[in-house]
């Protein structure tokens, strides 16, 4: 499926519910940045990846998807391609050098 298939599900879904007041892009970003710290709080108390239990990765697959459903509805609201901001971006990270010392890590 499509990006922009996605996306054309999403607007019906909240357009059916009449949620488009809402949508503003500050309640948007709020709504983003909640659904980022649930996918955070899988991680809350372990040192690992593989501490990450079969219900964990359910879990951050669904909490992924939501900070991808609010993505795709900012995306729209600003009539970007999310596909196309992300190539936009990581062609000037690749032009950009970060130093870690071991420390950092």
């Amino acid at each position: 499926m499509e990006t922009k298939d996605v996306i054309a599900d999403l607007i019906n879904f909240r357009n059916e519910r009449q949620w488009q007041e809402y949508h503003t892009l500050e309640s948007l970003s709020r709504a983003l940045g909640i659904e980022a710290s649930e996918v955070e709080k899988i991680f809350l108390w372990k040192n690992s990846d593989d501490q990450l239990s079969e219900k964990d990765l359910n879990d951050l697959k669904f909490e992924l998807a939501d900070v991808l459903t609010y993505v795709y509805f900012m995306c729209e609201k600003m009539d970007l391609d999310p596909n196309k901001i992300v190539e936009e971006k990581l062609a000037i990270n690749q032009n950009r050098h970060w130093k870690f010392d071991k420390e950092d890590k």
